[in-house]
């Protein structure tokens, strides 16, 4: 089984700690989180939009890209304090409700 968000959010949360600086400012990591996602974009891009990568680029992937984004994403959240597994059951009790009658539901017969 794989990790859980806590435990996810607690191993990101010793690695920072172990450095002065600690966790950076929401505005810096508000930057760096959409510097992920456009490096994420690229990728994307490279994997199924018209654009090759050049010969002397560096090889990234997807899953690295949603890595760095889902690590940022665990910074910030730590360092307002917001628990993201209660953050995902409030999403997700959002999209059941306000969206449950929006798309095409498969037949479970």
């Amino acid at each position: 089984m794989g990790k859980s968000m806590a435990e996810m959010q607690q191993e990101v949360d010793r690695y920072i700690s172990q450095f002065k600086e600690g966790y950076f400012s929401p505005l810096s990591m508000m930057a760096r989180m959409s510097e992920e996602v456009g490096e994420l974009a690229r990728e994307v891009n490279h994997q199924f939009g018209e654009k090759p990568k050049k010969a002397d680029e560096a090889e990234n992937s997807i899953e690295m890209e949603l890595g760095d984004i889902l690590f940022i994403t665990i910074c910030f959240a730590n360092s307002l304090g917001i628990d993201l597994a209660e953050a995902h059951d409030k999403v997700m009790h959002k999209f059941s409700t306000r969206d449950a009658d929006r798309w095409t539901k498969i037949n479970t017969d």
